[in-house]
């Protein structure tokens, strides 16, 4: 599924995207409405996530401009503003649910797959890094389209790793995550089959996505 998010708050939206990354969504966010109208038009997408209280166009305008092209795409109002007044304008812009600030983040992912169920959107669960794409539903895994086999024991490093992308993950944790048992110094399985996954994912494609931290243990990303 992908998302896009309208929020000119930089940490809301990190923390949102992140969250969402890590149930397979992809989010692509604009910090103004006017970036986000303009990517709305550009791109498509299977929901919109909007703040009210945006630079240069606000939340229910730029509603109403999505909604002017768009009648079928679910929008969720997410905003600070709480007052029944505040939530009839959300609605009679054309949104189809509202969610205030402060929020639990269980409570906005529960609306989504309610918005998008009654849409018909069909969830797919991919994780995706660069051109590197992990389906969740049926276990396969593509870069640039073409598709990579890899082992059971390969297919899960590279899920956790994915789901963890961005953050340094130590070999300590792969082995209790991955392989369910405790690190032994003496062994190097692990180092061999990070080499296995990177000869896979990696050789003749660019960038290059599995990079090792010296001391630290591995890192899936884009530099």
């Amino acid at each position: 599924m992908k998302i896009l998010l309208v929020e000119d708050e930089e940490r809301l939206a990190s923390f949102i995207r992140k969250g969402m990354s890590a149930e397979g969504y992809e989010v692509e966010i604009a910090y103004d409405g006017r970036t986000g109208l303009s990517l709305f038009r550009r791109n498509s997408y299977d929901i919109i996530i909007l703040d009210i209280n945006l630079p240069h166009i606000n939340g229910f305008e730029l509603c109403r401009l999505i909604r002017a092209d768009n009648e079928n795409v679910p929008v969720l109002m997410l905003t600070a503003l709480d007052s029944l007044a505040d939530k009839s304008d959300g609605f009679n812009a054309g949104a189809d649910d509202y969610l205030a600030k402060p929020f639990e983040f269980q409570e906005l992912l529960l609306r989504l797959r309610a918005l998008t169920r009654r849409s018909g959107v069909k969830q797919k669960q991919v994780l995706q890094l660069a051109d590197l794409e992990l389906n969740l539903d049926n276990k396969t895994v593509t870069r640039a389209g073409e598709r990579i086999d890899l082992t059971t024991r390969e297919y899960a490093l590279l899920e956790y790793l994915m789901i963890n992308k961005g953050k340094t993950i130590s070999r300590v944790d792969i082995s209790e995550r991955v392989w369910s048992l405790n690190f032994d110094t003496g062994t190097n399985v692990i180092d061999v089959y990070i080499s296995y996954l990177r000869k896979k994912i990696d050789k003749g494609f660019s960038p290059k996505l599995l990079h090792t931290i010296v001391g630290m243990g591995y890192v899936l990303r884009e530099s």
